[in-house]
């Protein structure tokens, strides 16, 4: 990770870590960067969620796009998968999501995609590093009528949509779903993208206040579409992240479909067709035991990455591969999209679960999860995770732990990418035991923060 940028962009507390003069100063770096071959006006999409502050950091990031010369098409609220689409559709040079996911209202963050809609490269991000926090080089600053104009493109929502439903070739009449929109980016596409589509469909969370978002629901806080899904009688739920690049489900008992289950199911349907490149999908090295299990009987090839979906996406472009993604509902389906789609992962789930006439707890035992168990410990600054990362009582107690599990489990310790967090990960076959692990190697990373 760089100075700036973590793994998924620039993430902080709106109006303090991530201030409009750091936005300014960002759109400013990034229309230069991005727009060097230009031999146009160039043209930069911005879209944003429906935190309180995207506004506020929307305002600012077109200022300095606009004060280097470069055009503004302004989407206003959309996913931050559209973003990756519409900047290829629009013919822009370049594209920005404000968002910081599912993370809390009080955070925000800054995407930035090139014009073919894929995340920026390191050596792109280092120089737009550079340029903000090193001042080795001025972006150029214009005048009359060299500053750069605001449009708002009138299809952009309605374009975005024709695409996810082109995705699929059913409708979904006869199923009925509940679909929670966390608050989010969601709420603008999903009311009309699921009943574009024939599905008996119920919008929750779709009220967004600029607080709300992410606040006790969507894929972060799943356990109120699983009440909601088994309380009203549902075929199935579909949930979205505040910027609905993620989905996860429930069955129609409220049984948890999590990311490695959707990839299971997704990887077993294309290899069905012909279509799983390679026979191969591509995960974390967070992905469940389960999965590995589930991957190996099927006759797929499971490749592993560092979390994150850029380190996914990368492994993907490098072996060719189609499908890829992470246990938190971040899916990548490279013949479709260029980044993970919440919306479109949710369709490709609900055409197999239209077409094999099945429960959705009957596609989803395709596989079995191993238990679990997930420590986040607060550490304060990124610095203090790299430190911790490096003591020698923390490498023994996870030591330990290894040896404890034997060949029975595992454990998985990582700074977070994108939060002032350690996690620790213990999987088995003994639920009691794997928790007692993680808490005495969390305890251990504890008593390095005081």
């Amino acid at each position: 990770m760089g100075r700036l940028f973590g793994t998924d962009g620039v993430r902080g507390v709106a109006n303090t870590e991530l201030s409009c003069e750091l936005a300014l100063k960002l759109g400013r770096a990034a229309a230069m960067v991005l727009t060097e071959e230009t031999h146009h006006r160039p043209q930069i999409i911005i879209g944003k969620d429906t935190r309180i502050s995207s506004d506020m950091l929307e305002a600012a990031m077109t200022a300095g796009i606009c004060s280097v010369g470069a055009n503004v098409l302004v989407l206003g609220v959309v996913p931050t998968p559209a973003v990756a689409y519409l900047v290829k559709k629009l013919g822009a040079d370049a594209g920005v999501m404000i968002s910081a996911s599912h993370n809390p209202a009080q955070y925000n963050g800054i995407k930035i995609f090139s014009g073919s809609g894929y995340k920026l490269s390191d050596s792109l991000e280092e120089k737009i590093e550079a340029i903000v926090l090193d001042g080795l080089e001025e972006p150029p600053i214009k005048a009359g009528d060299g500053v750069g104009r605001v449009i708002k493109p009138k299809t952009a929502i309605a374009d975005y949509i024709n695409y996810l439903k082109s995705t699929i070739n059913t409708d979904l009449s006869g199923l009925r779903i509940a679909v929670d929109c966390a608050n989010g980016s969601a709420s603008v596409t999903a009311p009309l993208l699921f009943k574009e589509l024939g599905a008996d469909c119920e919008i929750i969370n779709a009220n967004p206040d600029g607080l709300n978002i992410n606040d006790g629901c969507g894929s972060t806080h799943i356990e109120m579409l699983s009440e909601y899904v088994k309380g009203n009688g549902f075929d199935i739920g579909v949930a979205f992240d505040g910027d609905a690049d993620r989905c996860l489900a429930v069955d129609e008992d409220g049984n948890l479909i999590d990311g490695d289950k959707l990839i299971a199911i997704f990887s077993a349907s294309l290899k069905e067709k012909g279509r799983l490149k390679s026979n191969t999908a591509v995960v974390t090295v967070m992905s469940n035991l389960g999965f590995f299990k589930f991957a190996e009987s099927h006759g797929i090839n499971a490749a592993r990455t560092k979390v994150g979906d850029r380190y996914v996406l990368e492994e993907m472009i490098n072996g060719g591969y189609v499908l890829g993604g992470e246990q938190s509902g971040h899916i990548i389906f490279l013949d479709h999209a260029t980044t993970g789609d919440g919306e479109l992962s949710a369709l490709q789930l609900l055409a197999i679960l239209k077409n094999s006439g099945k429960k959705a707890s009957e596609i989803a035992s395709i596989m079995e999860c191993y238990p679990q168990v997930m420590v986040n410990v607060k550490v304060g600054s990124s610095n203090n995770k790299d430190i911790i990362m490096k003591a020698q009582d923390v490498a023994d107690a996870i030591k330990k732990a290894e040896l404890k599990l034997a060949d029975e489990g595992r454990i998985v310790v990582r700074p977070s990418g994108t939060e002032p967090l350690i996690r620790v990960m213990v999987e088995g076959k003994d639920r009691d035991e794997i928790t007692k692990l993680a808490d005495d190697v969390a305890d251990v990373i504890r008593s390095h923060v005081g």
